[in-house]
């Protein structure tokens, strides 16, 4: 998938999608980072850093206080990467109309621009993936996220992608196909299929069209 350099691309979709495996696969992290983790011109940066960086010293605050101290955390190293002109890859479980203009605001302050990679899972299988990593997200906290995750998803598939610039939805099936994310000086999205092969001659990327199995819901402003 390509992004103009310099972008920040927010991965999001319900607890349990996969999103954390899928940055994982792509990047070869660990698990075990509390750090952001910096893959040539690119900032690789999962919310689960930012936890194990507070790991054991906010026993003594109230959960919502510890997940505010979490974030903070998370959009402090997001900015810090932005302002160094970095390509930005985040990890966001949170789709929020408000945790959206949110980033939309960050990534303008620092020159940049918001594109949205949403992975669309089913409810059923985030829930299994939850239950298989031993993180179970409260009943009423999941249906809330799901509220959400349907409204943006029907939005973005309708062409409406504020506040991002560009989103782009897939499924796991398609995730487990994606090989890259690349950023490109000058690469303007939403104007051919976001995915490519990397076999064309002398090693550059040629467009394909997007397959049956793979629908293309990408779209830009």
């Amino acid at each position: 998938m390509r992004y103009p350099a310099g972008s920040l691309v927010i991965l999001t979709g319900l607890p349990g999608a996969g999103k954390t495996t899928l940055l994982r696969r792509l990047y070869a992290l660990h698990g075990t980072e509390s750090a952001p983790v910096a893959r040539d011109a690119v900032v690789v940066i999962d919310t689960y850093q930012s936890k194990r960086r507070w790991a054991g010293r906010l026993g003594w605050a109230p959960r919502p206080v510890r997940r505010a101290v979490v974030f903070a955390t998370h959009l402090t190293r997001i900015g810090r990467a932005l302002s160094g002109g970095r390509s930005v890859v985040a990890h966001n479980r949170g789709c929020a109309p408000s945790v959206l203009r949110g980033f939309d605001w960050l990534a303008r302050r620092h020159g940049a621009r918001l594109h949205l990679l949403l992975l669309d899972t089913p409810p059923e299988l985030a829930l299994a993936g939850q239950h298989e990593r031993g993180r179970v997200v409260a009943a009423p906290t999941f249906a809330r996220h799901r509220r959400r995750w349907e409204a943006l998803t029907a939005r973005v598939k309708n062409g409406d992608t504020a506040p991002a610039a560009a989103a782009h939805v897939i499924d796991r099936e398609t995730a487990s196909l994606l090989e890259a994310i690349v950023f490109e000086p000058g690469f303007e999205p939403g104007f051919e299929p976001g995915f490519e092969p990397a076999d064309g001659p002398a090693g550059r990327e040629r467009p394909r069209e997007a397959s049956p199995a793979a629908p293309d819901h990408s779209t830009g402003r």
